[in-house]
């Protein structure tokens, strides 16, 4: 080419321009960039609130698999499951969502749900399936990461409306946790447990009353053991009474508030109830109010024993709490102080109001006994021969007090009426006397002679009979052991295969293994379709074709 040409030299020169953006092939990779940060910030922005939860045992637990759950609604799972520093518990570190942080509270209370088989009840049986897992149950107060998870499910749930209450007893008897609490024979609420108190002796029992029954429960509510039967024997016959087959099982407690003229209150907040040992025992234990007196005898007392009662006009009004024997070594002489707890609400008193608040029980007491109230032993079996101490009014004997400056108030006392027993004794055999005199009694004599004559033929051929009937008795008899050996048999082998290395008990054991199995793989296959549903269709792919 020539460049000297004019067709060269005429030619325009090109223009370079010069781009101010960069080249579309960086695009890519800012978008990469933009993409991976965004999930990064999504990441840590919805990332959920690490906790730590200490159980006893991880029974069940499985990191990375056991879930947390709220109503049926997974809102965590565990991390790890790892032991504390000294190896007396398990510390479990979990994730809970975002959404429900607000769950965290000082009262938050974790639980661990297995499946549970006992005669009360059965729960947790949908987890042989799904699997264990942890139950929440959300608390109030400050925000709070670590927690103690409990050993038991709880009674009662903290979003059931009602109040607590804590009961004192004796002795726990058939009442454990999750025994039913009544209300005239309704169910008001559940033992939620019980501890020993610090005395070693005393025995708390806390209880849960639903809210509709809350309202019953007065600072002066009755409370009284009804686990198992009440028998008692009367005139009436025998009497057994159970507030429930429930009761009968597994105890329980029943309640009522009585209608009464005194103040209560209705907060109960820091009352500690005390639970009586029966219906009986609550009713003999309602008068609250005591007057103890000392009663001073000479001769035997043989019979009374503590406890008996003291009747007045045939009324009990008290009862006996101790008896002692007293030595004087001046006249060689002895006396029976008898100590007797009186209860005065069991006398109604129809004075006016204003002079009974101006007189104290003791000041009643003493006007009686200047109007002529005396004590004396009174016969009150003549097969047992118990004694107890009858009080009435006897103005014509005078007042004559052993012991007038001792601890207690003394009540004067009178010996027993022997010209009483003398008449009732005379009166019997004039009876007798004038039944002999009588010409019916020679006719009676004579009919009773005719009687015996005929009981002993009747006598004479009942012994012809006895042997017949002694062998079909003995035949009864053979065929009666044999049946009850046959029976101890077949409660032996019925015994031997409850017996834990019996091969029904191997054979269950092994069925529950496989049971357990059974849900393992189950649990698999919900997992491999949650991750790969067309493998119902198409079949489960290879690892290769999986990547």
């Amino acid at each position: 080419m020539d460049y000297n040409s004019e067709s060269y030299l005429n030619h325009p020169e090109p223009k370079v321009k010069v781009k101010s953006w960069p080249s579309l092939v960086w695009i890519i990779p800012l978008i990469t960039v933009l993409f991976g940060g965004w999930l990064i910030v999504k990441a840590i922005t919805e990332k959920g609130t690490e906790i730590t939860i200490i159980f006893k045992t991880a029974e069940g637990i499985e990191a990375g698999k056991t879930k947390i759950k709220y109503k049926e609604i997974e809102i965590g799972v565990v991390d790890t499951v790892h032991f504390s520093d000294d190896f007396s518990s398990i510390i479990l570190k979990a994730e809970i969502a975002k959404e429900a942080e607000t769950f965290l509270r000082r009262d938050t209370r974790f639980w661990v749900v297995r499946p549970q088989l006992s005669l009360r009840e059965a729960s947790g049986l949908s987890t042989l399936v799904s699997g264990t897992y942890i139950e929440i149950e959300p608390g109030q107060g400050a925000p709070h990461k670590h927690f103690i998870g409990l050993d038991q499910v709880p009674v009662v749930k903290a979003e059931t409306a009602g109040i607590k209450i804590v009961l004192l007893a004796d002795k726990l008897g058939s009442i454990d946790r999750g025994s039913p609490v009544y209300y005239q024979g309704i169910q008001a609420g559940e033992v939620l447990g019980y501890e020993l108190g610090n005395d070693l002796k005393s025995i708390f029992i806390y209880a849960f009353i639903k809210a509709q029954f809350a309202e019953i429960i007065q600072s002066n509510t009755k409370f009284w053991n009804v686990s198992g039967m009440d028998v008692s024997v009367g005139a009436d016959g025998v009497k057994m009474r159970t507030e429930s087959v429930q009761t009968l099982m597994f105890g329980g407690i029943a309640f009522n508030t009585p209608d009464s003229q005194e103040q209560t209150k209705d907060d109960i907040t820091g009352l500690i109830f005390t639970l009586h040992e029966s219906l009986a025992s609550m009713l003999e234990n309602s008068y609250t109010k005591k007057m103890i007196f000392v009663l001073y005898f000479d001769g035997s007392i043989r019979g009374l024993k503590v406890g008996a009662p003291v009747e007045l006009k045939g009324i009990k009004v008290g009862s006996v709490i101790n008896i002692n024997l007293e030595f004087n070594s001046q006249d060689s002489s002895f006396r029976i102080p008898v100590l007797i707890e009186i209860e005065p609400e069991r006398i109604i008193n129809r004075q006016e109001q204003v002079e009974v608040e101006s007189l104290s029980p003791y000041d009643i007491i003493q006007n009686l006994i200047d109007a002529g109230l005396r004590a004396r032993l009174q016969t009150g079996s003549l097969l047992t021969g118990k004694l107890f101490i009858e009080l009435d009014m006897h103005p014509e004997i005078p007042i004559n007090l052993v012991n007038a400056m001792g601890t207690y108030p003394e009540l004067p006392t009178i010996p027993a009426s022997m010209k009483q027993m003398t008449a009732s004794v005379k009166s019997i055999l004039d009876k007798v006397e004038k039944l002999l005199e009588k010409p019916e009694l020679e006719e009676a004599v004579h009919y009773l002679k005719s009687s015996l004559v005929f009981l002993n033929s009747i006598m004479d051929k009942l012994d012809h009979k006895v042997e017949p009937i002694s062998d079909n008795l003995e035949k009864a008899m053979g065929a009666g052991h044999h049946t009850l050996e046959k029976l101890e048999e077949t409660l032996t082998l019925f015994n031997k295969m409850l017996m834990p290395e019996s091969p029904m008990q191997f054979n269950i054991n092994q069925l529950t293994g496989e049971l357990t199995e059974t849900a393992r793989s189950i649990r698999f296959l919900l997992d491999m379709l949650e991750r790969n549903p067309n493998a119902i269709i198409f079949g489960k792919k290879s690892t290769g074709e999986e990547q």
